[in-house]
C-alpha cells in the first residue's frame, strides 16, 4: 500500500528488512548506486543509518560516519516520488543531531557539481564549500569532481 502525504512522518534506524525499499530508492535516485553490502556494512560498523518514513513505507534514508570529532554524510537520498516536500531537509537535520549526539562538531560532504538541487539544499542547511575532489565520482561519460561541503555542529 502506497504512504499518503497526510499520513504521519518519522524517523528509526534501519533494519536489513527495509533493504529491498532503500535498494529501489537508490536505483531510482542514482546512476551509480550502492549496493546491498554497502548498506549492510554501514549497519555492520555502527554508523549512523536512519530511515525516515511515513506511514509504514521507508521513503528516505541517511548514513553518517562518525568518529575523532566530526561525521561524514555518506548517503542522503529521498524517494523521487517523495522529493521537494522538504523530507529531505528533515533529513540534513537529522544527520546533524545525530553526528552532534555522536560527538562531531563538523559535518562533512561531497557532493557532485552536477546536482544543483543538493547543493541549494546543503546551502540552506547551512554547509559551506571548503574544497573540492578532481575525477572523484564515476559519471555517465568519464569522471565528476565533488564539491567538498563542511558544517559546523
Amino acid at each position: 500500500m502506497a504512504a499518503r502525504s497526510d499520513e504521519l512522518l518519522g524517523t528509526r534506524a534501519m533494519r536489513a528488512t527495509d533493504l529491498h525499499r532503500i535498494i529501489g530508492i537508490e536505483r531510482r535516485c542514482y546512476h551509480f548506486p550502492w549496493g546491498e553490502t554497502a548498506f549492510l556494512d554501514s549497519m555492520a560498523v555502527g554508523y549512523i543509518c536512519r530511515v525516515l518514513t511515513l506511514g509504514h513505507q521507508v521513503v528516505g534514508y541517511v548514513i553518517v560516519s562518525s568518529g575523532a570529532g566530526e561525521a561524514h554524510l555518506l548517503n542522503i537520498s529521498i524517494d523521487p516520488e517523495w522529493q521537494g516536500r522538504g523530507f529531505g531537509r528533515q533529513l540534513v537535520h537529522l544527520a546533524r543531531e545525530s553526528a552532534r549526539e555522536a560527538g562531531a562538531e563538523i559535518l562533512l560532504l561531497e557532493v557532485r557539481p552536477s546536482n544543483q538541487i543538493a547543493l541549494q539544499l546543503y546551502a540552506r542547511t547551512g554547509f559551506h564549500q571548503i574544497g573540492r575532489r578532481s575525477n572523484y565520482y564515476r559519471a555517465v561519460e568519464g569522471r565528476e569532481d565533488a564539491i567538498i561541503l563542511s558544517c559546523p555542529l
